[in-house]
C-alpha cells in the first residue's frame, strides 16, 4: 500500500514542500532514503515507542519511506509526525482521505506528546502557496503559523490528537489570530526611553540622524560615560516596523528558533548585542546545520557591538560586504544559502586601553602609540561604512542632578517618522530603496547635491582630513538626513558642516 503525506523543509528563510512516500509489503524490514540527516534517521526508535506506548501497532511488513524531492537534505526531527501518520495510514490505522490536504511536521516525545519545531512560520506560507487547505503543527508552534491568512493551522499537542482528526473521530481546534489589532498593540511599548537620559544632547542628535536616515553609527568615550545606555533606546525612536517587515523578521527568528513559544508576529525592531567573544559562522551565520547569524536576526533592526575594537578582527572584517550589499551568501560545497542583513550596525568602544583618552578630568596613561594602535584594531575600510562617528564624554554633575526630564523618546520618534516619510515619497520609484543611507552614487547625484557653500566647505574638509571617497559619499547621505529632519529640499552649508562633525573620528585626524 502506498501513502503520501507532506511536510515541509526549511532553506535558508524559505521552506520547499516534501513528499513523504510510505510503501508498505511483504517482509519486515525498515528502510528510509531521501537524503535524511541522523536526526530523522533516528526517528524510527521514537516513533515506534510513541505508538507501543499509546496502543498502536508497528506494521511488521516491509516499510520503505522516500522523501521527496531526494537531493533536498532533509534535518532535525520535525519529520516523526508526518513519518508515523504515514507508517499508520499504510498499516490501515489511519484513513487517507484528509492527508492530502494537510501538511504535517511535529517532533514526538516517547510518550507520544508533540514537541514544537523550528521554520514554522515558513513552512505555513508554503503550504499557502502550494494551495494546501491546512497544517497539522504543534500547539505551541499554533500562534506562530496563524499570522498567514488563508490557511487554516491546526494545533495539536499529542499523536492521538491528531490520529483522531484524521479519522473523523475528533476535531483539531483552528487557531485565529488577530495579527494587527496584536501588532499595533506592541509598537510602542518600550523598556527604555530617552527621557531617562540626561545631558548628552549632542550624541541624542547624531542617534536622532541615525535613526532617520538609517545610518551605521560609533561612539567613542570612557568608560561610565553612557554608550550602552543610548543604545539600548535607539529601537524606541527608530520608526515601527510594517506589517511585511515584521514578516520577514519572524521568519527570520523562526528558523533560527528565537521565537517565544505562543508568539506571533515581532512587533518591535530587533536589538541584538553579541559579545565580543563571539565567532565569524555565530555572526554571519551558517555552521554545519546552516542557520541565520546575528547580523540576519538583526535584520530590520539594530546591531549594537559594545566594545568594538575587542572584537576579532577577523569577525569585524566579515562584516564589510553586508553592510553594503544588506544581504548575506553562505555558500559551502553542498549547499547555498540566502539571508537577509539589512541592519543599523551601531558600535562602541574606549578610545584607548585605559579608555580615558580625551577625559576632560582624567589623566589617560597610554602613550601615543598605545592609543593609535588600539584604535587600529578597527580597520579604515570597516570605519569609512560607518557614516556617523560620534565622541562622548561623561555627564556633569549638574545635568545628573538635574530634576527635570529630557525629551521623551516618542517626541524624538515623530521627526524620525516625518524624515523617513520624506525618504519613502523620494524614492518610491527606486526598489529596494527606503532611506538615505541605502542611495546609490547616482541617487547622491540626484538628490544629495549642496549649494556652493556647502561644496566649498567639504572640499576643504575633504582636503583637511584626508577623508576617503566613501567618507565624502557619507557626508552627503548624512546631510541629506538632517536636510530632511529640517523639511529642506535643499542641502545647505549648515547641513553639511552637520555632517561633516560626524567624521571628526577618522583616524588621520583623530588621536595625532
Amino acid at each position: 500500500m502506498l501513502i503520501k503525506v507532506f511536510g515541509a523543509a526549511v532553506q535558508g528563510i524559505d521552506a520547499t514542500t516534501i513528499t513523504i512516500e510510505v510503501n508498505s509489503s511483504r517482509g519486515c524490514m525498515f528502510y528510509l532514503v531521501g537524503l535524511p540527516d541522523s536526526a530523522v534517521k533516528e526517528s524510527h526508535r521514537r516513533i515506534i515507542s510513541a505508538l507501543q506506548v499509546n496502543d498502536y501497532k508497528m506494521p511488521t511488513s516491509n516499510i520503505t519511506i522516500n522523501m521527496a524531492p531526494a537531493d533536498i537534505r532533509k534535518e532535525g526531527a520535525a519529520y516523526d509526525l508526518p513519518l508515523a501518520i504515514g507508517m499508520l495510514t499504510a498499516n490501515e490505522k489511519v484513513v487517507a482521505d484528509k492527508l492530502s490536504r494537510y501538511l504535517i511536521m511535529g517532533e514526538l516525545s516517547l510518550d507520544g506528546a508533540i514537541q514544537p519545531v523550528k521554520g514554522v512560520l515558513s513552512i505555513a506560507i508554503r503550504a499557502k502557496e502550494e494551495g494546501f487547505e491546512g497544517i497539522i503543527i504543534p500547539q505551541q508552534n499554533a500562534r506562530e503559523a496563524a499570522v498567514v491568512e488563508g490557511i487554516k493551522v491546526l494545533g495539536a499537542s499529542h499523536i492521538k490528537e491528531v490520529v483522531g482528526f484524521l479519522n473523523g473521530q475528533s476535531q483539531l481546534q483552528e487557531t485565529l489570530v488577530n495579527t494587527q489589532e496584536e501588532f499595533y498593540a506592541q509598537q510602542n511599548i518600550f523598556d527604555f526611553d530617552f527621557s531617562e537620559v540626561k545631558g548628552q544632547e549632542n550624541v541624542k542628535r547624531a542617534l536622532e540622524v541615525a535613526a532617520a536616515g538609517g545610518h551605521n553609527l560609533i561612539m567613542i568615550g570612557a568608560p561610565g560615560s553612557g554608550k550602552s545606555m543610548m543604545a539600548k533606546r535607539l529601537p524606541s525612536i527608530l520608526p515601527p516596523l510594517s506589517l511585511g517587515e515584521s514578516l520577514e523578521t519572524t521568519k527570520i527568528h523562526s528558523v533560527a528558533g528565537k521565537l517565544n513559544r505562543n508568539s506571533s508576529l515581532i512587533s518591535k525592531r530587533p536589538f541584538r548585542d553579541p559579545h565580543h567573544t563571539i565567532s565569524p559562522v555565530a555572526l554571519v551565520g551558517g555552521g554545519n546545520y546552516p542557520q541565520p547569524g546575528e547580523i540576519s536576526l538583526a535584520h530590520n533592526g539594530v546591531l549594537f557591538l559594545d566594545e568594538l575594537a575587542e572584537f576579532n578582527r577577523n569577525v569585524l572584517e566579515v562584516l564589510r560586504q553586508p553592510l553594503e550589499d544588506r544581504n548575506i551568501t553562505i555558500s559551502r560545497v553542498k549547499w547555498t544559502v540566502d539571508y537577509p542583513a539589512s541592519f543599523m550596525l551601531v558600535a562602541s568602544t574606549n578610545p584607548c586601553p585605559c579608555g580615558y583618552y580625551n577625559h576632560p578630568t582624567r589623566d589617560c596613561v597610554c602613550n601615543p602609540g598605545q592609543v593609535q594602535k588600539y584604535l587600529n584594531k578597527i580597520s579604515g575600510p570597516l570605519l569609512d561604512r560607518i557614516d556617523i562617528q560620534v565622541e562622548i564624554v561623561p555627564v556633569p554633575f549638574e545635568k545628573i542632578s538635574d530634576a527635570r526630564p529630557a525629551e521623551p523618546s516618542i517626541a524624538i520618534r515623530e521627526r524620525v517618522i516625518a524624515a523617513r516619510a520624506i525618504q519613502e515619497k523620494r524614492f518610491s520609484q527606486h526598489p529596494g530603496i527606503y532611506c538615505n543611507a541605502q542611495m546609490s552614487g547616482k541617487l547622491l547625484s540626484k538628490y544629495a547635491q549642496p549649494d556652493e557653500r556647502g561644496l566649498n566647505l567639504l572640499r576643504n574638509a575633504m582636503n583637511r582630513l584626508n577623508l576617503s571617497a566613501r567618507a565624502y559619499d557619507r557626508i552627503l547621505k548624512v546631510a541629506r538626513t538632517i536636510a530632511d529632519l529640517e523639511s529642506s529640499e535643499q542641502i545647505l552649508s549648515t547641513h553639511i558642516g552637520e555632517a561633516i562633525s560626524y567624521r571628526n573620528l577618522d583616524r588621520d585626524t583623530w588621536a595625532g
